[in-house]
């Protein structure tokens, strides 16, 4: 199971960076910045939603586990923290939209899509080791 973990931490960016068809549709009629920011920050949204939903499967998965609890709420606020850190060093200057632009926005929500689209790989790899297949 080690193995399958590494393996999907280890895929290729573009692997995990593909944004979703709600995504591509909302950009195939974005004609302005602020359109095509309102579609990378629907995708963050979309991506925060389905990383909420697969978390609390998971801590419906490790409920009845001794410690499984405590140890998955940890590697949350760890990963919270993680994806936090990562993108202040991604973007680290104070005014930001002055710094990085009018592309800001969409960069960031979709760095923010991106990162958390690998988080939910890796929470479905660990609900694999606790959920009813596994048992």
């Amino acid at each position: 199971m080690r193995y399958l973990l590494l393996a999907v931490l280890l895929l290729p960016a573009p692997a995990i960076a593909q944004e979703s068809l709600p995504y591509a549709e909302c950009m195939r009629t974005a004609a302005t910045q602020s359109a095509i920011d309102l579609c990378a920050d629907q995708e963050a949204r979309r991506s925060k939603k389905k990383l909420n939903q697969t978390y609390r499967k998971l801590l419906s998965e490790v409920e009845n586990q001794p410690g499984a609890t405590a140890k998955v709420a940890a590697m949350e606020r760890a990963w919270v923290a993680y994806r936090d850190r990562y993108m202040a060093a991604m973007y680290p200057a104070k005014d930001k939209q002055a710094e990085y632009g009018s592309m800001y926005p969409m960069e960031a929500d979709l760095l923010l899509a991106q990162l958390t689209k690998a988080h939910i790989n890796a929470l479905e790899v660990l609900s694999k080791q606790y959920g009813p297949a596994a048992r």
